[in-house]
């Protein structure tokens, strides 16, 4: 695939971000999350930098708050000014794949090791 994809892991406190190209996937600087209104300017910056045409966001699957979680991530990426393709994509277990690749989670780097894995995870079904 060679379109530019941004994907997303949506956190209370930070987003996780992932770039990739051709096939390649990266992890970026994680958004600290203030507000929703500025993390969803955030997202759109980031975004519009790396000319993304598509827009990839770990959902989880399967647990008793799926649907409660689908629905604010949803509300969350609607806020976000972007016209290209959104995509949302399973995150299950991305964050213990992430654990075994960041030694520690606080300065959010691990937040965009985790979005990574589900870009990685997008990319091998497409």
């Amino acid at each position: 695939m060679s379109e530019k994809i941004v994907c997303v892991d949506v956190g209370l406190k930070r987003i996780g971000v992932a770039f990739g190209f051709k096939g390649i996937a990266v992890p970026l600087s994680p958004i600290l999350r203030k507000n929703r209104n500025q993390a969803a300017s955030d997202l759109a910056k980031i975004l519009n930098e790396y000319d993304a045409k598509i827009l990839v966001v770990g959902v989880p699957k399967g647990g008793a708050s799926e649907d409660e979680m689908r629905r604010r991530i949803e509300h969350f990426i609607s806020l976000v000014n972007f016209s290209g393709d959104i995509v949302y994509q399973n995150e299950a277990f991305s964050s213990f794949e992430a654990s075994d690749l960041a030694n520690d989670g606080r300065d959010g780097k691990f937040d965009s090791i985790s979005a990574m894995i589900i870009l990685k995870r997008y990319l091998k079904i497409t």
